[in-house]
């Protein structure tokens, strides 16, 4: 039986592109914005660009919320992309403060302007680090270890409730912020792997390695 992979339509995602690079893999995936699509789904993706309230305000409008919270509960895969991933965290600071799904501790701010020595937004390719202690081994980073090059195009950064969900360490500008959390079967990337050449298509298909 083919694998369900199922990609959240909200209102604010890439999802072509993404789509693209499934059925490149080999991959059939459906887009949606079913709330029973998502509960039957072997694995999900959360894609998103534009602004933290735009993204919670779409999934609300849809319904789609709830559904969202129980996958994360179910242990199966999920995978948030850029501003799919910041919405995970429990707030964000971009137009005001909103309120996030809280599926992983933390929150969304700005790059610091006194501390980022460039041009903010960020755009462009950057080096993604292993943080100390952590292994990513059997992930969705497995065999990058010694490179991970992946596309960013952002403005706000994840400022992780728990040292222990940093999965990738990015530096721009010299300043060193999150670029990738995880927590069990919940990965999110600030950058875009659908947009991050081979290192992208290698990380979408280690994601496939691991539904069951």
């Amino acid at each position: 039986m083919s694998k369900r992979i199922v990609i959240i339509d909200y209102g604010v995602g890439n999802l072509q592109s993404l789509k693209k690079a499934f059925n490149f893999l080999g991959a059939e995936s459906v887009v949606t914005e079913d709330a029973a699509a998502i509960a039957a789904a072997d694995a999900l993706v959360l894609p998103g660009v534009g602004a933290f309230a735009a993204g919670i305000r779409g999934l609300q409008m849809r319904g789609l919320t709830g559904a969202v919270k129980a996958f994360a509960k179910s242990g199966k895969p999920m995978l948030g992309i850029c501003l799919g991933a910041q919405i995970l965290l429990e707030r964000g600071y971009e137009f005001g403060e909103h309120k996030g799904l809280g599926i992983i501790p933390g929150m969304v701010v700005r790059f610091p302007k006194s501390a980022v020595k460039e041009k903010v937004p960020e755009v462009g390719w950057n080096r993604v680090e292993k943080p100390k202690g952590i292994s990513w081994n059997g992930t969705i980073f497995n065999s990058l270890e010694k490179e991970l090059i992946a596309y960013f195009v952002h403005s706000y950064i994840f400022e992780s409730g728990k040292p222990e969900n940093i999965f990738g360490n990015t530096t721009y500008g010299g300043y060193t912020f999150c670029s990738a959390i995880r927590s069990g079967n919940i990965y999110g990337t600030q950058f875009h792997p659908e947009k991050s050449g081979s290192a992208g298509l290698t990380i979408l298909k280690n994601f496939l390695k691991i539904v069951k």
